[in-house]
């Protein structure tokens, strides 16, 4: 996968967070999944920028960690508006859900490849 195509699921992901954000309940617990998911649903895409300008190895994996931090958190919030019912298309829950475990996985592997690419230049 290119790093276009990466950022591209990245923003895929972050405007189906939008959306679901969006129709969430008007709840206590609607609003603050909502507010707290569109934080860490939006932000992988905004921050994957970053790791593309990193001026260093270690620079990478650290700005990698923050996407991968907040993937696992919208995972959680996904997981939670899921058990709890809270939207009503439960198929595209479950989908988001699936699409954020591959993109997780793939920063996981990233995180990896560098981190054994920095171990072998010791």
């Amino acid at each position: 996968m290119t790093p276009g195509e990466l950022e591209n699921r990245l923003i895929d992901f972050s405007i189906t967070i939008i959306k679901i954000c969006d129709q969430l309940p008007g709840s206590l617990g609607g609003k603050t999944l909502a507010n707290q998911l569109v934080r860490s649903g939006t932000s992988p895409a905004l921050n994957y920028g970053e790791t593309q300008a990193a001026e260093s190895d270690r620079d990478f994996v650290h700005k990698c960690g923050i996407v991968l931090k907040e993937l696992r958190e919208s995972k959680n919030a996904l997981r939670i508006i899921n058990g709890a019912s809270l939207y009503k298309n439960q198929e595209q829950i479950k989908k988001s859900i699936k699409e954020c475990d591959e993109l997780i996985s793939i920063f996981v592997a990233s995180i990896k490849t560098v981190k054994n690419r920095m171990n072998q230049k010791k």
